[in-house]
């Protein structure tokens, strides 16, 4: 069990960092990067960035969730547990809170130059950065529990 245990704490650390690392990035320097070029381009340009980024951050944040649960079965503390709900509490809080606002941004009725849209992107980066720090905290309590 040692080795699997070994494994399963690291494919959970590298997937969160990884995680972590993109979510960080996206509110750090992507995000602001696309609204400084003014509300339209950065309604257009979010679109696709965002369908991208799901393809990598979903199964990057579900894997982490289940390597690090399998970790805590195979004999790691509970603080691998609980770093793992952390990383995996991003999946629902994406679906519940940020998909309204995704849909939105992606709804054809929007118009992409207008207050709404702004202040949709404001809304969505506040939002994304509970997933950057959810995930941060996490990769957190499994570098120092490795």
């Amino acid at each position: 069990m040692p080795t699997l245990q070994a494994s399963m704490q690291f494919v959970a650390t590298l997937a969160c960092g990884i995680f972590a690392g993109a979510a960080i990035y996206i509110n750090a320097v992507e995000h602001p990067a696309r609204m400084s070029c003014g509300t339209l381009v950065a309604a257009i340009e979010w679109a696709p960035s965002y369908k991208r980024a799901t393809w990598m951050q979903a199964p990057l944040a579900v894997s982490g969730f289940l390597f690090a649960l399998i970790a805590w079965f195979a004999g790691a503390g509970l603080k691998w547990l609980i770093g793992g709900v952390l990383l995996g509490l991003v999946v629902p809080f994406t679906f519940i809170v940020i998909m309204p606002v995704n849909k939105r941004l992606l709804s054809p009725d929007l118009d992409k130059n207008s207050e709404e849209a702004r202040q949709l992107l404001e809304r969505w980066n506040r939002l994304h950065a509970v997933r950057s720090a959810l995930s941060t905290l996490a990769l957190m309590i499994f570098l120092l529990n490795f």
